[in-house]
């Protein structure tokens, strides 16, 4: 098979190598999927350029990427005949594990590749999996959500576009944070807040009436404590995917312990199995019902995987980058 892999940490077009590996065999419980379409997340890039929690090489050949889609091609012992031939979305594909999705082939277990409805595209599979599941999971851990008010930090992203939509679905009233009306328009909800140029917190306040919000979804944890203590109601929930401006972020403990607010800091890697299925039942559901719009943004084949690579770490592009393989 044809694979993007890398052997050691570094620039995209210094480390990635498009070559042959040999074609997976799957283990006990395992399916191979013939991929169509590989995404990649910024955790993808910065992985591979060594910017992330690791501190050397996990493992001597990585083949990149946790999201992708495709067709189930063969499967191990133990799993159902009936899959082959499934079309199927795929996520966590590469974590603690050698090889993800930047391949023709990916041995995987069979829970990781789940069901894609035919009116979903791979491209859409393939953007889908690691940020629509961390939207889900920040805005469903805790119950559900109808009739709160929600504020997504961040809506434009990946993860707060999904986000947007599925407060949105939930009954919830959400409000999100961007930078320019052209990211407003692109994380599809009616209230924004421009962070740059207002005063978060009294910009929400005013739009709430004084009552603030029951739950936050927050893309920097640390660089938002500062509007997100007076915002958050008592007994509200700040659900964080990460920190990334203020890594060591000093805890404002005693408003949020008066507020009795529940800091959820997740990350959906690990998920427990009950958990994920409950996340891939309702993402399916909201899929076969058309009910979520995705951000695809073409990234060339996978010969042209460095300069994906690069289209993210730019961050010019509203979407994820997808590659075709």
């Amino acid at each position: 098979m044809k694979a993007v892999y890398y052997e050691g940490f570094g620039p995209a077009r210094d480390v990635l190598t498009h070559g042959d590996m040999p074609d997976p065999i799957p283990a006990a419980g395992e399916v191979v999927v013939r991929l169509q379409a590989t995404g990649v997340n910024p955790s993808d890039v910065k992985s591979r350029g060594g910017v992330s929690l690791a501190t050397a090489m996990p493992f001597p050949r990585i083949i990149p990427h946790s999201d992708g889609a495709g067709v189930i091609e063969a499967v191990g012992a133990g799993v159902d005949t009936a899959r082959v031939g499934e079309r199927v979305w795929i996520w966590n594909a590469q974590w603690q594990r050698a090889f993800g999705t930047a391949a023709e082939l990916l041995a995987i277990p069979s829970e990781h590749a789940v069901r894609l409805p035919d009116t979903t595209s791979f491209d859409e599979g393939a953007c889908f999996g690691i940020p629509a599941m961390t939207a889900w999971y920040a805005l469903y851990r805790d119950g559900p959500i109808d009739g709160q008010t929600v504020l997504v930090t961040g809506g434009a992203g990946t993860v707060g576009r999904y986000a947007c939509q599925m407060a949105a679905l939930g009954g919830a009233r959400v409000i999100t944070t961007v930078s320019s009306a052209e990211k407003a328009a692109h994380a599809g909800a009616e209230e924004w807040v421009n962070y740059r140029d207002t005063d978060v917190t009294q910009a929400v306040m005013d739009m709430t009436d004084g009552a603030g919000v029951d739950r936050i979804v927050d893309v920097d944890f640390g660089a938002n404590q500062a509007a997100s203590v007076p915002l958050i109601k008592p007994r509200g929930v700040i659900a964080a995917y990460a920190s990334a401006a203020v890594r060591e972020p000093a805890l404002n403990f005693y408003p949020l312990m008066f507020k009795n607010v529940t800091l959820h800091m997740l990350i959906v890697y690990q998920l427990d199995a009950a958990t994920r299925r409950l996340g891939e039942a309702q993402l399916t559901d909201w899929l076969e019902a058309g009910k979520l719009s995705h951000a695809v943004v073409p990234g060339g084949s996978l010969a042209d995987m460095a300069h994906a690579h690069e289209m993210v770490e730019a961050g010019e592009k509203l979407g994820t980058v997808v590659v075709e393989v």
